[in-house]
């Protein structure tokens, strides 16, 4: 029951805490999370400090992937936060921990909800009572998903006045948001604002920005306006914007939920305006039955199948199910090779949907209550994001890949929070000397940074990619397409220069994507498992790493190190025949490797290559590492190039030409 938001006599509402209810603060000491779950000490916002709480509390942490094998939201409330251990691995929230903990209010520090797009994450919240969320700083999709689901947000100070018998006026905690989220909040979700839209009681003015020099995003969203004007649109970072989306997709560890609340909000004989430009994938959970910890979770992941089956069925949008237990690829991959196109505006129900931004396209992560909306009504509202520019220059080395430039923006970018919201633009001369999956590679990566997506400027080398996998465009069609930002454009994080010739190849360490460390300085770290694949690093380009490597090992007479594991995995059935006809089957047969379908696989969790125990050490080419992501064990993150040469070394080395022949020293 709903106690926290009240209506005064006057009509006008405020937050008071309700004081038979308790507030939980997750601190950086586990053992006081337990004392409070137990009921043993209750805390007031005056005793912590906020450096005392913890920071980026992922949404794996929140709910992992087995909880999410669950679509109703009431199902997965019983295990939130399940994803959170001490040290040797042992739960700090128990089955209804949470929602039997009488709890109001929850506490966290900065960045709250990093991570994958998993709308599950806020539901699990919502669902065991929690009706205020206060932390010093949200991520992006985990921010809007809470708005989506009108649960409201607040800060330290907010806190500390409710706690002190203050009401707080709603609009206090509304009104930094735009209008249309303000709106969303305070009608109570997504859906219920909806409703009064479409009723004509809440109106959402258009943008009133001037003509001004504007960024590729900023321009991409003004093309997408509903009812813009003839003579063309500006918009401005803040303003809010009704826009077309021109495709999106789910898959099947989302799309359950997605086809739940259409028939709960609009009846089970509902239709989409517009399916041939909406598709599902089969690609997640692929793997999950061989995969024994995923065993007693067997007949809820059937139960995903089937019900995006049924979604398809129902509404006819595009299909990619397995067939004969063969995906046609992952998502975000066959996305960017069928039908994202440049300056498409795309939304979809995964952190990764920003991969497509590499295409020229403009590409985010959404919440199943918000990608269950927008397809049924064919427009979003959106707030114009901030953008921050890298302009590139130089060439990177022949030892290193766009991964070891990301894992540089997170160690230095990130962590600051330059990157925070905002779209990561990428250009420059530089650009040119990075292929189109190097490019990908650098766009979807900028849900790591916790940044709204990525875009890069298009240019020959785009439309040659696109052309050569869209017959129905040529070359001069898809550069028309091209959005370019204007000159004197604003970046409120700055423009940047990267000079790619400076980096050098880089891991993150265990436990987060923004633990960046030079190869080079790392101790003498012995592996277990190389895993090279996911959406990240399942591309042509990345095979041509693998494959290069490898054969440098073979020709040398090297294979992979005994007591190594190493897994290659193909993103799509494309770069599977493409690897095929190079040859590169072969050559990883004679190293050693074992290969693997196309699908997500050991990236979530789900397939060969996850980790056994918490002893275990690997090195992979994903992108994230968050604790548990990928198995028990320790998870770094390092390049295609890097982790080829590690299986080898049987150590994580980065990789040098001619290396194999002599024994590597460190």
């Amino acid at each position: 029951m709903q106690t926290l938001l009240r209506t005064r006599p006057d009509g006008s509402r405020v937050l008071a805490l309700d004081p038979s209810k308790r507030v939980l603060f997750l601190t950086k000491d586990l053992e006081l999370i337990r004392k409070q779950l137990r009921g043993e000490l209750d805390l007031r916002m005056e005793d912590v400090d906020p450096a005392d709480l913890l920071d980026d509390i992922n949404t794996d942490v929140m709910t992992p992937a087995w909880v999410c094998f669950r679509h109703r939201p009431e199902d997965i409330a019983l295990d939130a936060y399940a994803g959170l251990v001490d040290a040797d691995g042992k739960r700090i929230f128990e089955t209804r921990a949470l929602m039997d903990g009488n709890f109001q209010v929850i506490v966290s520090g900065q960045r709250k909800g990093t991570g994958s797009s998993r709308e599950t994450a806020p539901q699990a919240e919502k669902w065991c009572g929690i009706e205020l969320v206060i932390a010093s700083s949200f991520a992006p999709i985990h921010e809007a998903n809470n708005v989506n689901l009108g649960q409201l947000m607040g800060d330290h100070a907010q806190l500390r006045r409710l706690q002190a018998g203050e009401e707080l006026p709603l609009e206090e905690l509304t009104s930094p948001y735009d209008v249309a989220s303000r709106a969303i909040l305070e009608a109570g979700g997504l859906f219920a604002f909806a409703a009064k839209y479409a009723a004509g009681e809440i109106e959402v003015p258009a943008p009133a920005t001037g003509p001004r020099p504007m960024t590729m995003a900023e321009k991409l969203l003004a093309a997408h306006l509903v009812d813009a004007p003839a003579s063309g649109a500006h918009v401005a970072p803040g303003d809010i914007c009704l826009v077309r989306v021109d495709g999106g997709y789910s898959h099947e560890f989302t799309t359950a939920q997605v086809h739940y609340f259409l028939a709960d909000e609009y009846g089970a004989d509902y239709s989409l305006p517009n399916p041939s430009k909406l598709a599902v994938f089969e690609d997640h959970l692929l793997y999950a039955d061989g995969v024994p910890r995923m065993a007693p979770f067997a007949k809820q992941i059937q139960t995903l199948r089937d019900m995006q089956r049924e979604f398809q069925r129902h509404t006819g949008v595009r299909d990619y199910s397995a067939r004969d237990g063969i995906s046609p690829g992952i998502c975000h991959q066959v996305a960017r090779e069928q039908f994202i196109d440049p300056g498409d505006f795309i939304q979809a129900t995964d952190s990764h949907t920003c991969m497509g931004g590499g295409s020229n396209a403009l590409a985010w992560g959404v919440g199943a209550t918000e990608y269950a909306a927008l397809i049924h009504s064919g427009f979003t509202f959106v707030e114009v994001p901030e953008s921050i520019r890298f302009e590139l220059v130089g060439e990177l080395d022949p030892g290193c890949t766009a991964k070891d430039v990301m894992l540089h923006i997170l160690q230095v970018y990130a962590v600051r929070e330059d990157t925070l919201n905002r779209v990561m633009e990428f250009g420059g001369p530089g650009l040119a000397s990075l292929d189109m999956d190097e490019r990908a590679t650098l766009t979807n990566m900028a849900t790591e940074c916790t940044a709204r997506t990525g875009i890069c400027e298009g240019d020959a080398v785009a439309a040659r990619w696109i052309a050569a996998r869209r017959p129905d465009l040529d070359e001069d069609a898809i550069a028309a397409k091209f959005v370019a930002p204007d000159r004197g454009a604003e970046y409120a994080g700055g423009v940047h220069t990267l000079d790619l010739g400076a980096i050098r190849p880089m891991v993150a360490k265990p436990g987060d994507p923004t633990y960046g460390a030079l190869v080079a300085e790392l101790d003498d770290v012995k592996i277990d498992i190389a895993y090279a694949g996911s959406c990240t690093a399942g591309k042509e380009r990345d095979l041509d790493y693998y494959a290069r490597v490898l054969r440098d090992a073979v020709e040398s007479g090297r294979k992979v190190a005994d007591g190594v594991s190493m897994y290659i995995q193909f993103g799509s059935e494309a770069v599977r025949d493409y690897a095929r006809a190079k040859g590169y089957l072969e050559t990883f047969q004679r190293a050693g490797c074992k290969v693997i379908e196309p699908g997500c696989g050991a990236c979530i969790g789900c397939g060969p290559g996850v980790s056994d125990n918490q002893e275990q050490v690997t090195v992979s080419a994903i992108n994230r590492n968050f604790s548990g992501r990928s198995g028990p064990g320790k998870l770094y993150l390092a390049s295609p190039l890097t982790v080829a040469a590690s299986a080898i070394e049987g150590r994580i080395v980065s990789y040098e030409p001619g290396m194999f022949r002599e024994p590597v020293t460190v």
